[in-house]
């Protein structure tokens, strides 16, 4: 692609096509990643500084979309730890997982990352590798604490992964986990306790709204959770759903059913 032939008429369009077709927050990530391309072009000398200016002189796409996914209740979040009462290699590993996903608030493709040396056990500190090589320390306490305990003790002490795959027969494999292989683990657990399936996100959009009704300051969730901007925190508080909720509740229509 000749990048540096790109002038205004043609970002532009390239502009209204990714509008139509993506989220607010997609397209605008496009459009970065474009002007970046057509800096680097300039700075080789393949474009002018003017036409540089030009092409890149684009508005961001305004709008906000809902997020996606869902909060898990009380009840659904109890079924699931519930469910992981076997005893099994697998049953304590899985109550581990969703513990620290939930608790703790990462990502799954944190969760995958995370070594055996990254948690403290006597503090319950976890050292999180996050997005754009960002480091932060997040903490686990009460019973996510006692469901990562009793995972370490059936683990071992063996250097490697902090969450590793179970074989059918019990065998811990000390090698690192697949992003798709926590969300399968998280499929079953919401199928054998009979919760309507979710993502692995889902636990992480429930610790925030959690935290947040809780009364926990949003800038300590930020931090908490690894959010570079608290609008994005922000947008996972659900108390004013709740105060939508209420105020329907408020207004009375004089409809009567004539079915009985």
């Amino acid at each position: 692609m000749p990048w540096e032939q790109l002038r205004y008429q043609h970002t532009q369009a390239l502009r209204s096509a990714l509008a139509e077709r993506y989220s607010p927050a997609t397209a605008n990530r496009h459009l970065a990643a474009l002007r970046g391309v057509l800096r680097e072009a300039w700075r080789l000398g393949l474009m002018s500084a003017e036409d540089l200016a030009r092409a890149v002189d684009l508005p961001a796409v305004r709008g906000e979309r809902l997020l996606r996914g869902r909060g898990l209740s009380r009840g659904e979040l109890r079924s699931l730890f519930d469910s992981c009462r076997g005893g099994t290699p697998a049953d304590a590993r899985d109550a581990a997982l969703m513990a620290v996903l939930y608790a703790a608030g990462l990502r799954r493709a944190e969760v995958v990352t995370l070594d055996v040396t990254d948690y403290d056990l006597e503090t319950g500190a976890i050292t999180v590798h996050g997005k754009g090589n960002k480091e932060r320390v997040t903490y686990i306490d009460n019973g996510a604490a006692d469901a990562m305990n009793i995972w370490l003790n059936v683990r071992g002490n063996e250097p490697g992964p902090l969450f590793c795959p179970v074989s059918q027969t019990g065998e811990i494999i000390i090698r690192p986990m697949t992003d798709q292989a926590v969300y399968a683990i998280l499929q079953a657990r919401a199928k054998k306790a009979d919760v309507r399936a979710f993502s692995p996100h889902d636990l992480r959009r429930s610790c925030v709204s959690d935290l947040l009704e809780a009364g926990v300051d949003i800038s300590v969730v930020q931090r908490f959770v690894g959010h570079a901007n608290v609008t994005t925190t922000a947008r996972y508080d659900r108390r004013g759903e709740q105060a939508k909720k209420k105020a329907a509740k408020s207004l009375h229509v004089p409809f009567v059913s004539t079915h009985d």
